[in-house]
């Protein structure tokens, strides 16, 4: 399934322009064009994903070839859902997706939605119950409130990652595989840790991350099993 089936942001349409309300902030008018006119906006509403960023797991998915029938795929940090119903989407009946997250989550065909922190004592136990068995692939969408100073945000971002891997690495199958969000220029000692754990690596920002983003994806493939 290509992403124009699964509503395609390709379609050109006359860009929104608003009008400056009395009691709205001029920051606010501004973001609000920019969903507006933002094509995987309104390619997600069309489709009835939850959020544009079920087209950014769309396009690492097909670049990477990843996702496939009747895997087992654990979903972190999971609200609002889209990335899970991406996932439902493609490993089928045959496959399962658990989607972890501390905010409820509505139910989704094909998800089983664990409410809780997967950092807490007994989440592992928890989410292996939910899958049946080891993890295929482990994902991550996490992200931190932004602070404008990229060093900071980056470290944060970059903490995200490194405790979406700590969960990862006792879920996952040997030959497994990571995919979570980090910031462009990543971090050096998780990327030797990741190198060390995973046969490959690489980074990849998916056509439906923003140009003015600094957001980058990091996908680990061929896990090496260490428990």
């Amino acid at each position: 399934m290509s992403a124009r089936d699964e509503g395609s942001p390709q379609r050109r349409r006359a860009p929104v322009k608003l009008k400056r309300a009395r009691r709205r902030k001029a920051s606010s008018t501004r973001w609000l064009e920019r969903q507006l006119n933002d094509p995987y906006v309104r390619a997600a509403r069309e489709a009835g994903y939850r959020s544009r960023a079920a087209y950014k797991l769309i396009g690492l998915a097909e670049g990477a070839h990843i996702l496939k029938p009747g895997q087992r795929v654990v979903d972190l940090g999971a609200a609002p859902g889209g990335w899970s119903q991406v996932a439902a989407q493609r490993v089928g009946k045959r496959g399962r997706v658990v989607a972890v997250d501390t905010t409820e989550i509505e139910s989704i065909d094909g998800v089983t939605i664990l409410t809780m922190d997967a950092c807490a004592e007994d989440a592992l136990e928890e989410i292996r119950a939910a899958l049946g068995g080891p993890a295929d692939l482990v994902m991550s969408d996490m992200a931190a409130p932004t602070t404008g100073h990229a060093a900071t945000d980056r470290l944060r971002v970059s903490a995200l990652c490194e405790t979406a891997l700590d969960i990862a690495e006792p879920l996952l199958a040997p030959g497994g595989c990571f995919l979570a969000k980090l910031r462009q220029g990543g971090d050096g000692a998780l990327q030797v840790r990741l190198r060390q754990a995973f046969a490959r690596v690489r980074n990849a920002k998916p056509p439906a991350s923003r140009s003015d983003s600094a957001e980058s994806y990091v996908l680990a493939t061929g896990y090496r099993a260490r428990h």
